[in-house]
């Protein structure tokens, strides 16, 4: 099993976090991971975008040309990367922000209202949790308590408060597929 992902977004919504946790999380099962961040010229509201490569074999290359899958957290990143994805790969779909018809019919798209969920639970600075947690499910690529662990390993020191409420996030799961 070789996975390639590309989350996108802008600086703000979390994206590093996103591949970042997902990184650890499948290192932690055993994966070999490579892990590469990408930031615009702003930290905050530029673009930002990570590529990880979770593989049962040795990666001979951590450069991603076609995701097997995409995180597009809005409008101008899923144009940017949706041309990349390979053929039958899934583009993860923010569509609280992203209100883009599918423009390929050789790949899935499934969309995710994170911010709306991520308000019903409490705060929608959590929508990058609600969509890693799409990913999971819908993957199952690492499980779940897998990313409860690197999130225990990531949160420390004063942002620990910030556990409980990324795990319920994490755990709000409810897709709509297109």
């Amino acid at each position: 099993m070789m996975q390639k992902i590309v989350f996108a977004g802008f600086g703000g919504q979390g994206i590093m976090v996103m591949g970042e946790l997902l990184a650890y999380s499948a290192m932690l099962t055993g994966k070999q991971v490579t892990y590469i961040p990408s930031y615009g010229p702003e930290m905050r509201g530029g673009t930002a975008n990570c590529s990880i490569v979770i593989s049962d074999e040795p990666i001979s290359s951590p450069i991603i040309t076609e995701p097997s899958i995409l995180v597009a957290m809005n409008g101008p990143s899923l144009t940017k990367f949706e041309d990349s994805v390979k053929p039958s790969g899934i583009v993860f779909v923010n569509g609280s922000l992203i209100k883009n018809e599918p423009l390929r019919d050789d790949i899935a798209y499934i969309t995710i209202d994170c911010s709306g969920l991520a308000k019903e639970i409490m705060n929608e600075k959590l929508s990058n949790m609600v969509m890693l947690g799409a990913l999971i499910k819908k993957t199952k690529m690492v499980p779940v308590e897998a990313v409860y662990e690197a999130m225990d390993q990531k949160f420390t020191g004063g942002k620990a408060r910030f556990i409980p409420a990324n795990r319920k996030a994490l755990g709000a799961w409810t897709m709509e597929e297109n």
